[in-house]
């Protein structure tokens, strides 16, 4: 039986520009610990070999530094690693991959298959056919080679590629590095090993997209994992997907209508972890007291959780009487707040308008109330992102 560990974009490198710098730092420092997860991993379940389906590299230009850690990362694990370049970082003449290689960053455990030709190797004994992406996109199937590959006569045949198998995935998805449905059959594979998606995904009974080992993105799409591939001879493999990643990117969205609605966004806020990242779409209506508690339990959640994006784009605010009296919002500003409060409501003066209108009855909320030293101030700072 041959034991192999399947996974894929690592995306090393990758930056967080959306989250605060500190927040940033420890996502981005979590794709190291996810490899070393890997690593203990593949000794613990004995594998005879690990499988990366491209994009090890989130870009070609990642650091020196970067590139020696993250082979560092892999030492848990002393057995042969089989690597091939993906979209982010493609064999050009001159890569991230020839740069890893001139540093001697690279351990002798560790194959990185540059070109379209077969590996045959003597332990684990299995004969690899890479398809590694040689530039960002391509048109043609860089998998059609393999029916016609020569393999030595009773050694598994497993296949590595990176892209898009053709009719599966979301609209739009398979336009560019497109793999043929139906290729393991055809190419008389034992296994194909995939990339490029980033949740774990079965498109038949011999190919599999393995996802990312720790989630990058929002989507909700079976990430945060790797694959334990158990292959008998002949038979087709055995899967097991094996949970190893740290975070948890959650989407969470909200239309308020009533005041109940604020307290329940509010409660999920209060119930986010320090392994959660969550990204808060708000749209309906709320009043002043409702906003300024929503911004304080969002600063709130950004304090526990390891990243909280919020969109309040879509929120009007609509004081109430109790709102103005509390801010003593009468004569002149009372009329302002009246005005802005219409100008966000009035269809014809358009989003940009409407959003102005919102930000600035928000700051104006915001000086009234800090004025009056009723509590956090609703300027509405930090709320987007």
């Amino acid at each position: 039986m041959l034991k192999i560990l399947h996974t894929s974009d690592w995306q090393i490198g990758k930056l967080f520009g959306q989250f605060d710098s500190d927040d940033a730092a420890l996502l981005a420092d979590a794709r190291f610990l996810a490899v070393e997860g890997l690593a203990r991993l593949a000794r613990e379940e004995a594998v005879d070999m690990v499988l990366v389906a491209g994009d090890v590299f989130d870009a070609q230009t990642v650091a020196d530094k970067t590139l020696h850690r993250l082979f560092k990362a892999m030492e848990g694990y002393a057995g042969p690693w089989v690597m091939i370049p993906g979209n982010h970082d493609a064999a050009l003449a001159e890569s991230v991959w020839t740069r890893a290689q001139r540093l001697g960053a690279v351990p002798e455990n560790v194959t990185i298959c540059l070109r379209h030709e077969p590996l045959v190797l003597a332990r684990p004994a299995v004969a690899i056919l890479p398809a590694p992406m040689t530039q960002r996109n391509t048109y043609a199937d860089l998998t059609e080679w393999f029916a016609g590959a020569g393999t030595p006569a009773g050694l598994p045949r497993i296949g590595m590629a990176h892209g898009s198998v053709q009719g599966i995935l979301a609209e739009g998805i398979d336009s560019t590095n497109p793999i043929a449905a139906g290729r393991a059959a055809q190419a008389r594979l034992d296994y194909l090993a995939l990339g490029d998606w980033h949740g774990a995904r079965q498109v038949d009974e011999r190919t599999w997209y393995s996802g990312t080992p720790e989630t990058d993105r929002f989507r909700a799409n079976a990430s945060g994992c790797a694959l334990l591939v158990s292959l008998d001879a002949g038979g087709p493999p055995r899967v097991e997907v094996r949970p190893t990643g740290r975070y948890r990117w959650q989407s969470l969205a909200a239309t308020l209508r009533v005041p109940g609605d604020v307290d329940a966004v509010i409660a999920t806020l209060a119930g986010l972890a320090a392994q959660d990242v969550a990204q808060l779409d708000i749209d309906g209506q709320i009043d002043l007291d409702g906003h300024r508690r929503l911004l304080a339990a969002i600063e709130q959640a950004r304090g526990t959780a390891r990243g909280v994006l919020a969109d309040l784009g879509g929120l009007r605010l609509a004081p109430t009487q109790d709102d103005i009296d509390a801010l003593r919002a009468d004569g002149y500003v009372g009329e302002v707040i009246a005005e802005l409060r219409a100008a966000q409501e009035d269809p014809a003066a358009g989003e940009d308008q409407a959003r102005i209108a919102r930000d600035a009855l928000a700051l104006l909320a915001g000086m009234l109330d800090t004025r009056a030293g009723t509590g956090v101030a609703a300027d509405g700072r930090g709320a987007a992102a």
